[in-house]
């Protein structure tokens, strides 16, 4: 790995940097308060090739990795314009069809995920399971040479303005505990397939939503890779996710950390700019070390994922997520109180990021979950769940 990026990557960020200065934080705050979705902001993105970088090149990608499409998010994330289905649809969707999907699914479905044109939800989480996916019952049967998915999901992010649905259930003979997931592509009119919003305190274009399955209804097509397939399939969409949350989570804390640093050179008190006192100066420097240590760990899961090595990116990307979790959460509450009561006034653009800097240390994966996976995967001590 280089830590030195190329020529081609250092444009990539200007030109994203660009796209997303152009629409702003102002932009999203209004799509938010509106209830509308970034429409105009994902077609252009879409259009500049910015949401396939990681599509092969066949199928109308950019034939790059996830150290390219984590670059877009984090640089759109950092001009205020973070764009959550870009977790969910190029990387999680877009990655598992790339590694797992028959050329028929390829051809039908990269292409569109690539431009914008088509986006793809992804749902995993239950009701009854939460974190632990084993307890997954959504159940797929075999009804001649078609399958009935039935189960529900909950908090299922941006399922209004996606065309299908990648859905993790379990086949009906998978009664042993142990998890062997089967995804199929679910077309979001399908019958008697039904969704409804999560009322959430967070200021969002994107929403929530729980899903509804009965026995929908399947072609023998929509199966994605083999039903009897284990972890390996899904990890090659959860890795995509963590790295990719933490570029999100490294935006905010970015966009956040130039809010605060940019007031604390204009704001006077007591005849000399705020920025001048080392009580505001040490916390807003120490975020930035940690915001450029958790950078590092992102882009070494990045590469090893690029490079081939799941399991290797596996620990990196858990690391990653956790530690821009935690530096997000950090650098919005420091970038607030730097502003002081203007922090919680919303002309100064932080105050929709405080719940949402704290999402960040719970989702995809909590901060609990991935100390588990690493005291166990790293530090090899027993299993405490």
């Amino acid at each position: 790995m280089d830590f030195v990026e190329t020529d081609e990557q250092r444009e990539l960020r200007k030109a994203v940097t660009e796209l997303g200065s152009k629409y702003g934080w102002q932009y999203m705050l209004e799509k938010s308060k509106a209830g509308e979705k970034t429409t105009e902001l994902w077609e252009e993105a879409g259009k500049l090739g910015f949401l396939g970088v990681n599509i092969p090149e066949e199928y109308g990608g950019g034939g790059a990795g996830m150290f390219e499409l984590s670059l877009v998010l984090e640089e759109l994330t950092a001009a205020g314009t973070g764009l959550l289905m870009m977790v969910v649809s190029p990387a999680i969707c877009g990655t598992i069809i790339t590694r797992y999907g028959t050329e028929e699914q390829k051809q039908k479905w990269l292409p569109g995920i690539a431009d914008g044109s088509i986006t793809m939800a992804f749902a995993i989480t239950e009701p009854d399971a939460g974190s632990n996916s084993h307890q997954i019952i959504t159940t797929a049967r075999r009804d001649g040479d078609e399958w009935l998915l039935s189960g529900r999901k909950t908090y299922i992010s941006g399922v209004d303005q996606a065309q299908a649905v990648l859905v993790v259930s379990r086949t009906e003979d998978a009664k042993t505990g142990k998890l062997k997931p089967a995804l199929f592509i679910v077309p979001t009119d399908a019958p008697n397939f039904e969704y409804q919003p999560i009322e959430m305190g967070i200021m969002s274009p994107e929403k929530q939503f729980s899903l509804f399955l009965d026995d929908v209804r399947l072609p023998a097509d929509a199966l994605v890779g083999s039903e009897d397939a284990g972890l390996m399939q899904l990890f090659a969409g959860l890795n995509p996710e963590r790295i990719m949350a933490s570029a999100m989570a490294l935006g905010m804390a970015r966009y956040a950390l130039k809010k605060a640093t940019d007031y604390a050179k204009e704001r006077q008190v007591f005849k000399a700019p705020i920025g001048a006192h080392q009580a505001i100066q040490h916390p807003l420097a120490q975020c930035h070390i940690e915001i450029e240590l958790a950078k590092l760990m992102m882009q070494k899961a990045a590469a090893l994922y690029d490079s081939g090595d799941d399991w290797g990116a596996a620990s990196a990307a858990n690391m990653a997520k956790y530690a821009a979790g935690e530096v997000s959460t950090k650098t919005v509450d420091q970038a607030v109180q730097t502003h002081g009561g203007n922090g919680l006034a919303m002309e100064y653009g932080l105050v929709p990021l405080i719940a949402a800097s704290r999402l960040t240390r719970i989702a995809p994966v909590s901060r609990e979950m991935i100390l588990n996976f690493i005291a166990q995967a790293n530090l090899g001590l027993p299993k405490s769940y």
